[in-house]
This record gives C-alpha cells, structure tokens and sequence, in this order.
C-alpha cells in the first residue's frame, strides 16, 4: 500500500509513505514496510496482530517485544493494541549513510512458547539535505593558450540524499568563455567539468570570477553553489598524465598508522618549472578520507584506522599539478579487507533465575548472537559446558534457546553455573563468555528420615517427672518449610477390632460401660487391657524431638512399654515417616526382702520342733522370702546373727535352709531362739531381720517334753484356752479360703471349656493399644509349700507345733 501527502507550496513537502507488508512464514521469510525518511515519531507503522493474523489480546499475553539486533530503537511495540508505533523520527542518511537501499532489521519474539518473526523496515529517501560543495571557492589556473574546447575538471558538491534526490546538474553563471558540462561517474555521482569555448587573453582579462551551482533531483529541487576563481597564466602547453587511470588495491583493516598503501605517478612532458608536478587528493567518497598523499613523492599513507564493518571500501580521486596549472587526474580505488578483530556479542533476551526442581523442560534463557565480521570471521558456534544437564537449542537465525535437559534435583545440586562460550570461525579465534547462575527452587520431594528404624531408650525407675529421657532426630533433604519437622507422638489403631467403639472406662473409679449393642453371632469374645494412657507417662517437644517422662515410672508396675513417633514437614503436601521407641524401665533397689515363713507379724511365735536325736545338718526348717526387685536387686542371702547356742545350728546363705550343725547332747537347753539376717544384693543392699524359735523334743512321739514340776497357774489355763479359740479360728479361715480357691478355680476352667466350645474370638496377644501400657509385672520366687501342723495339748507354751516334716515344692 503506498500513501502520498502533500502539503500546501508554502509549506516543506514532509510525507510520502509507501508501506509494503508481506507476511511469510514465521521461521523463513521476513515481514518488510517501508516508510520515507523524517517521519515523525508516533506515527503508526502496521498492526502486527492483523499482519501475524493473531489472536487479539495474544502480543500481551505472549510478552512480545521488538529486538533491534543492534539498531537503535526506532520502533516500539504496544502490546495491547498490536501497534508498530515510530519512536522517533528516522533520518535515513545518520540510519544508513550511502547505503541503498536503507533496510534496519528488526525481530519480534514472543514468549509461551517461544516464536520469532524477522521485520524489515526500509527507509526511503527524501528530499531533505542540499547540495554542499567542499569549499566556497575554487581557484583555477588556466594558460592563455588554452584552445577552445579544452575541459578544467571541477570539484563536485557533496549531497547526503540518494537517487534522484542527489545532484543532478550542474550550471555555471553567464560568461563569454566558459561553460559547464555534467559528467557521470561509474558509481551513477555527477561531476562538473569546465569547458572552454572562447581563447582567454591573460592581457584583457587576467582573471574571471564565475559561479558555480549544483541542483538535485527532487521535487522541489534544492541546489548549493560555490565561487570559481580563475587566474589566466602564462603558456604551458602540456599536462601531467598519471601512469594508470585506475589503481586498484587492497588493505587489511588492521594496517598500522602511517603505512604505505599505494605510490601513484605522473609525468608532465613540459620541462622545467613547468614540467614540476605536485600530488593531491582531488576527491573522495567521503569529506573526511582516512588517507593522506605526499605531494612530492606521490605515496598514499594511512592517516587514520580502518574498519571494514564500517567502511569496506574507498574511492579517490588524485590529481597531479604542474606549476603552469596544467593537471591530470586519475582514481584509487581501495578495497578493505576484514581481519577477525570482532569477538562474538551475546544478547540475553529473556533469562530465569529460578527453576523448581523436577520440571521436565524448562527454558532458562533466550539470547542471540552476533558477529560484525564477514565470512569464516563471522561465523559462530555456541555451546556450554558437557556435564552440566542443559541444551543448547538452536531457534531462529542466530538464536538460541537454554533449556533444561531432564528434571533437576535440588537435593544433588542446588545451584548452577552455566557458562555460555560463543567462539567465531576466524583466525586466531575470538570467544566471548557469558556466565548464568541458576538456583534450583526446592519441591518437597523428601519425607523425613529417622536415623533409626527404632529407638530403645531406658528409663531407671523412680524418675523425677518431666526428666528428658532421649531425643528422636530426623533429617529432610529438602530445605526451608520443606525440611522443617514437627514431631508428635502417634496413635495406634487396631485395624481388626476398634476398641474404642466398644468399651469405655471411667477413669477416676474404673467403672467399664458398653457403649453399643453387641451381637453374639458377630463377637463372641474379647479382651483387652486397663492401663496408663501414654499420654500421662510420655510427651515429645514437637520441634527438636526431646522425650520427657511425665511421672515417676515403677519397675515393678510397668517394666516396658512401646509408641510411635511421627514427623510431619511443612511442606506442602506434607510428608511424613515414623518410628518405632521402645522403653525399658530399669529396676533400682527400692524394696526390702520379705519374709514369706516364718510370718514376723503373727500373734504367736512360730516354734520349729528338733529330735534331740537328730544327726548333723539335720534340717530343721527354711525361711522363705522374695524380693519385689529384680535381677541381682532380687537375689537374696541369708545369714545367722545370733543364737541361743552359737555352733548348734548354720543356714545355708542361698536357699535360708537352718541345718544343725552337730550332735545335740543333754546339755543343750531345751529351747533356742535364732536371729536371720535377709539381704537382697542391691546397691547398697536392703535387709530384713526374722527370729525363728526351735524347741528341742525326745521325739515326734512325744508331743512334748517333760517339764520341771511347778505349780499350775490358773493363768496359765486362760491362756491355754485361747490358744485353742485361736486355733479354731484359724483352721476355719484357713478351710474357708481354700474352699474358695478351689471354687474360682473351678468356676474359671468352666468358662475356658465353654469359650472353647462356642469357637469363641480370641485377641492375639501382643503390645496394647496405643493408648494404654501393659503395667502387670512378673514376681519371683513363685512356689508353694506344705506343712503338717498339730498343737500340744498340754505344754502350757501356747505355740504351734509342725509334725513330722514338711514338702518345698518349686515351680
């Protein structure tokens, strides 16, 4: 589509726009407008929505943006609208110079995914610069001799437009002797050239005073003028000739200051002081040339740096004078060549710095590259290093995507840092580095882990309550919230029978309730265990893992209990483990022995009958005692620390066995009275003192031994009486709680047989419920024991008598 817009005659001619869309393929061909020079800025180049044929709304979405690839910023995008607006007003001759046609590239790059579009945008030429001329005087010195016809070459103005907007013409003002012809240079640039038509006379007019005038091809045309002075000078019939018209030559853009480029040479066949020449540079593509010529010698040297991206050629002109003003001209064309003086440039577009881990592709960064030189100088390769787990993909031209070639896991490596090496193909190579660094963002990917599978901890009983007993410690792999770990202690629930739904107890007088039906076909039978909840005996610090006691813990109520731990991270979704802690409670030495037989709280001493005809370590009788404790707080010794008639009688230390010790005589009194010592083996021990009373007898025929003749004492008869009462009492209470012994016992095996019969469910047996601990314990000293017992019917003593001997069962 082109659009014309002209203003009135009185004002600039300003606008005429030729915009000419072509969409292609996204990935091979470019989308170009053009537009004039001196546009101003604002102005509304394309809807790039309507030209990609894209969604409304979708360059926003996308995040697109104009990348310049170098140029200045000519261009912005709105993303909204999808509006290519000017930025500012272009000038083509700062944007291109000579270039033609003026072409700026620029890209589109839209993200989500990733796309590219190349833009082209040529800037078109206008009217808007005059012809200059490099000096506002010419002075030419012309022999009077010169005939009719003969050409004076002239300097040609400078115009910064292009086309048919750069000079056109020449004139020259009104004279008698001269006019101006316009020639065309090989590159299309006119020149001027002075042509006589009339023979000067130096004598009529030594000098002539013209004015010269370029006028370009624009509409309309603008023009530049300069002042020719010519001085008429005596005859000199011969000009220089320059050896060769045309010199051609190359130089590396990377010459040294003041090296010699080229030697050009002229001849004049005039001699003496005419036949001099000097050397000058007559024109050049440019105002300001990067070289200088002697005068004398005619060497071209290099005055200023080279740069073949900028410049990669040049072309002058080089006049040589004689001092009769005669000249010859010929022109240097200079080719540059390209050394690799440019390292690679890289241009990050979009760039993350933070990736979550375990993402399967993700793009880190989107850049271009780029190399001013030319050729194999100019051509790049990119890569990263080989064990980092990215990709280097290849886009759009000289594009690249960075993208992640797998998952990544934070817990093997938290950071990366990517080096991007972009190395040309020139000689010596020149590589640019480009260093990312990458932090991989934690995902909660890890549980906590116990540093046991299970914790034994152990507890010596009669603890201070709150006393710390042990630490549970995990480890996270993650990081932040993700590792922070919260413990508590866990419920357990018996997945075959949901106990709680059955029963409850009351826990301040242990009353039991059901709680629903129950149904014999369903649940014949159940059992469970009435203990400490666990969380009256065990707390956990939720947030270092510390185990307290909450009470004092008795061995011999509770020897070990079992729970579970959890931790719990905060992640989200939280994850957890668990462990196993088991807790033995250490026995400590807190019980006294006690003794079993002979009971030390009875009302009556107990009196152990001895044969006077007994043999040595004849056994009399054996006191029986046990421990509460256990291990070697419970093992006992037994030990004589007094007797009637020391040497009569020993005890065995392990078993409290009284054995004599020898042969009883008539000597020996007729009764003994014995002190033991019971010792457990504690540190330090505990003890407790019994008192046996052994009464000497001819033999157990004898129910008693004679006694010395004394008066009886009605007293004595009372309490011969009650002696009896109390015998009976006891035989009855005795009788009575056997009876209902053997009862239970009875009443028990009934129940099992009838359990047994029904196929009734029995509970495995096991650790309990999570919420209650096991406190029955074990006793020692398990064993039974049976005695004979008669009392004497006329010993006045009041004692018991034991017959014959007695059985020790162990069990």
């Amino acid at each position: 589509m082109e659009t014309a817009v002209a203003k009135t005659p009185q004002k600039r001619q300003v606008i005429f726009l030729t915009i000419l869309l072509l969409l292609w393929e996204a990935d091979s061909e470019a989308i170009r407008y053009s537009m004039p020079e001196e546009t101003e800025s604002g102005y509304l180049v394309a809807n790039l929505e309507k030209d990609l044929r894209l969604r409304v709304g979708e360059l926003a979405t996308r995040g697109a943006r104009i990348h310049h690839r170098g140029n200045k910023e000519l261009l912005q995008l709105d993303a909204e609208t999808g509006n290519l607006l000017l930025r500012e007003k272009p000038d083509r001759e700062v944007l291109c110079g000579v270039t033609d046609p003026c072409v700026l590239h620029f890209q589109l790059i839209l993200e989500n995914p990733v796309q590219f579009f190349q833009t082209d945008l040529q800037i078109t030429d206008i009217n808007d610069h005059s012809p200059e001329f490099p000096h506002k005087e010419m002075l030419l010195k012309i022999q009077e001799s010169a005939q009719s016809g003969t050409v004076f070459p002239l300097k040609a103005a400078q115009d910064s437009d292009i086309g048919s907007n750069a000079v056109q013409n020449y004139t020259v003002s009104p004279n008698l002797h001269f006019h101006v012809v316009t020639q065309s240079r090989t590159d299309g640039r006119k020149y001027p050239e002075l042509v006589l038509d009339k023979a000067l006379d130096r004598e009529e007019q030594p000098e002539l005073t013209l004015t010269l005038t370029a006028v370009d091809g624009g509409s309309p045309p603008r023009s530049g003028t300069t002042t020719v002075h010519i001085e008429v000078m005596d005859i000199n019939d011969n000009a220089p000739q320059f050896v060769q018209s045309l010199y051609e030559v190359q130089i590396p853009e990377n010459s040294p200051l003041d090296a010699v480029v080229l030697t050009v040479s002229a001849r004049d066949l005039d001699a003496g002081i005419h036949g001099k020449v000097a050397y000058s540079l007559f024109q050049g593509d440019e105002v300001s040339q990067p070289f200088v010529i002697d005068d004398v010698t005619g060497e071209i040297r290099l005055k200023m740096i080279l740069d073949f991206e900028a410049t990669p050629y040049y072309n002058m002109e080089i006049v040589a004078t004689d001092s009769g003003g005669l000249s010859g001209k010929c022109t240097v064309a200079i080719q540059v060549l390209d050394v690799n003086d440019n390292a690679p440039k890289l241009t990050i577009s979009s760039l993350t710095s933070s990736i979550p881990e375990n993402v399967p592709e993700a793009v880190v960064a989107v850049f271009s590259v780029s190399d001013p030189d030319s050729g194999d100088n100019g051509r790049m390769v990119c890569s990263i290093q080989n064990d980092l787990p990215f990709v280097l993909k290849p886009t759009f031209e000289n594009y690249y995507t960075l993208v992640t070639g797998g998952p990544l896991d934070r817990e093997s490596r938290a950071e990366y840092n990517i080096t991007i090496t972009v190395s040309d193909m020139g000689t010596p190579r020149l590589t640019t580095q480009h260093s990312i660094t990458l932090q991989v963002s934690d995902v909660n990917d890890n549980a906590p882990a116990f540093t046991q599978t299970s914790y034994t901890l152990f507890v010596q009983e009669n603890n201070s309550p709150a006393l710390h007993i042990g630490t549970i410690s995990t480890t996270d792999s993650d990081s932040g919230s993700n590792a922070h770990i919260t413990y508590s202690l866990l419920p357990t629930h018996d997945p075959q029978l949901a106990l709680s739904s059955l029963i409850s107890i009351n826990a301040d007088n242990g009353q039991l309730f059901a709680l629903r039906a129950l149904d014999y076909e369903a649940l014949q039978a159940f059992e469970f265990h009435v203990g400490l909840a666990l969380s009256s005996l065990i707390s956990i610090n939720a947030d270092n893992g510390q185990l307290f006691a909450l009470r004092a813990l008795d061995y011999e109520a509770l020897q070990t209990f079992e729970f579970h731990v959890g931790a719990t991270d905060q992640g989200s979704p939280a994850l957890s483990s668990q462990a196993l802690v088991r807790v033995l409670v250490l026995d400590a030495n807190d019980n006294d022995p006690f003794v079993l037989y002979p009971l030390q709280n009875a009302s009556a001493p107990c009196t152990e009958l001895l044969p006077r005809a007994a043999e040595p370590g004849y056994l009399v009788t054996k006191v029986v005692a046990v421990d509460r404790d256990s291990g070697q707080n419970a093992w006992l010794s037994f030990q004589l620390l007094k007797a009637t008639e020391p040497g009569l009688f020993s005890v065995w230390a392990h078993n409290g066995e009284v054995h004599t010790s020898r042969l009883l005589s008539e000597r020996d009194a007729p009764k003994h009275r014995l002190l033991l010592l019971v010792k457990d083996n504690g540190d330090p021990p505990r003890s407790a003192s019994v008192t046996l009373h052994v009464l000497l007898v001819d033999g157990f025929s004898q129910p008693y031994l004679p006694l010395p003749e004394v008066a009886r004492d009605p007293a004595h008869d009372n309490e011969d009486l009650l002696t009896l009462y109390l015998v009976i009492a006891l035989a009855s209470v005795s009788s009575l709680f056997l009876l209902s012994v053997l009862l239970f016992v009875g009443v028990r095996l009934c129940r099992r047989a009838r359990a047994t019969s029904l196929g009734g469910c029995s509970v495995p047996e096991g650790h309990l419920p999570g919420h209650l601990v096991d406190v029955s314990g074990t006793r020692t000293l398990s064993q039974s024991y049976q005695y004979e017992v008669c009392l004497t019917g006329d010993s006045g003593t009041g004692e018991f008598k034991f017959l014959t001997h007695y059985t020790y069962l162990d069990k």
